[in-house]
C-alpha cells in the first residue's frame, strides 16, 4: 500500500524514508529546501502537488521525520501524531531549551565537566532550522485508527526511542501484516534510544533503554510480515531483526557490567570505556547508551547508583 520516498537529511544517518499512500504521507522529512525539493519530485512522480496531500502522519518528533509537516499543513494537510509527540511538535524550540537546561546538570552530576556538558547540549540548536514547530490537528491515542487510501491503519504506541513514538500497522491485500516503524526498528543499525528529560520538571527521568527493550520484546511476539523503517531498506524478517537488536543490547549491557565490576564508576567513565577517541559531537548519543545500559542493570538489581560529593557513581550490588 505504501511506497517509499527517499528524502535527504543533513544528519549523519543519511536519507529518511517518507511513505506515501493515496493522499497520506508518513514522516515527510526535515524542513530544509533540499528535502522539500526531493519531496516535490516524489509527489510529481505520482502526479500530485503539495496541496493534494490530505494528511501527514508523524511516527515521532525528531527533526528528520517531522520537519516538513508545517509546510504541508500550510498547503492544507492535517497533521496527525500522538498526544505526547504533539506536545513536542507544537513548541520544538521550547522542548529543546528544556532538554538543554536539564542535561547540563545531569551530565555534570554523572561525571562530565560543566563546560563540556554545555557544549554537548548546545550542539542540537542547529536542528532548529530544519524543525519548525507545528500544531497537531489530530492527536492519535494508542489503538486509534485513521483511513489511508480506503484502508484502516492503526496507530500503536511504542516506548523508548522518542517521546510519543507511534508505529502504524495495517494489513495488505495479500493478507500480510505490516508496520511503518519509524526508528523503532532499523534494518542494519542498532537503534540507540536517546536520553529524555522528565515529562514534567521535577519528575522522574524516563528509563528509555529498559522501556525500549520491553517494547521490542512485545513487538517480537506479534506476527508481522514486514517492517517499513525510517531509514534504509525494508525489513523482511521483523522477528529475526528484533532478535538481533535485543542480542546486541544484551551484549553491550554485559560489557557495561564488566566495567562497573572494576569499582565505583561514573557514566562518563563507562562512556569512555565503551568508545575510544569519541568526538564531542557524539557525546549525547554515547551518554545515552552508557546511562541506558546502567539503567537496565539497575532495573535488574545488578548495579546501583550512589552519590559521592555531588557526583553519581555506579557500583555492583552486594
Amino acid at each position: 500500500m505504501f511506497t517509499r520516498l527517499s528524502i535527504p537529511t543533513p544528519f549523519q544517518i543519511g536519507p529518511v524514508n517518507a511513505y506515501m499512500a493515496g493522499r497520506t504521507l508518513v514522516d515527510p522529512g526535515p524542513g530544509s529546501e533540499e528535502a522539500w525539493a526531493a519531496l516535490l519530485d516524489g509527489l510529481e512522480a505520482r502526479e500530485l502537488e503539495p496541496s493534494d496531500v490530505e494528511q501527514v502522519l508523524v511516527t515521532h518528533p525528531h527533526p528528520d521525520h517531522f520537519g516538513l509537516a508545517s509546510r504541508l499543513q500550510e498547503e492544507g494537510a492535517r497533521v496527525v501524531a500522538s498526544p505526547a509527540a504533539a506536545e513536542v511538535l507544537r513548541d520544538f524550540e521550547g522542548r529543546l531549551d528544556y532538554e538543554q537546561s536539564y542535561f547540563v546538570e545531569f551530565f555534570e552530576r554523572h561525571g562530565m565537566a560543566r563546560t563540556t556538558a554545555q557544549t554537548v547540549t548546545d550542539l542540537p540548536e542547529s536542528y532548529l532550522r530544519v524543525a519548525p514547530s507545528v500544531e497537531t490537528d489530530v492527536e492519535l491515542e494508542d489503538g486509534d485508527t485513521v483511513e489511508v487510501a480506503g484502508q484502516t491503519v492503526t496507530g500503536e504506541a511504542v516506548d523508548g526511542h522518542a517521546p510519543g513514538e507511534t508505529i502504524f500497522t495495517y494489513a495488505t491485500d495479500e493478507d500480510e501484516t505490516r508496520a511503518i516503524v519509524g526508528d523503532h526498528v532499523l534494518g542494519d543499525i542498532t537503534p540507540n534510544p536517546l536520553l529524555q528529560p522528565p515529562a514534567e520538571p521535577g519528575g522522574e527521568r524516563p528509563r528509555v533503554l529498559p522501556a525500549f527493550n520491553r517494547s521490542l520484546t512485545a513487538l517480537r511476539k506479534r506476527d508481522f510480515d514486514r517492517f517499513l523503517p525510517g531509514h534504509r531498506e525494508e525489513i523482511e524478517d521483523p522477528a529475526g531483526r528484533i532478535d538481533e537488536i535485543l542480542t546486541a543490547h544484551e551484549e553491550r549491557t554485559s560489557n557495561v557490567k564488566a566495567i562497573v565490576e572494576g569499582g565505583p564508576t561514573t557514566a562518563v567513565e563507562v562512556m569512555n570505556e565503551l568508545f575510544d577517541d569519541l568526538p564531542v559531537t557524539e557525546y549525547f548519543p554515547a551518554m545515552s547508551e552508557a546511562v541506558g545500559h546502567l539503567d537496565v542493570l539497575d532495573a535488574r538489581g545488578e548495579v546501583e547508583p550512589r552519590e559521592r560529593g555531588g557526583v553519581v557513581v555506579w557500583e555492583v550490588t552486594e
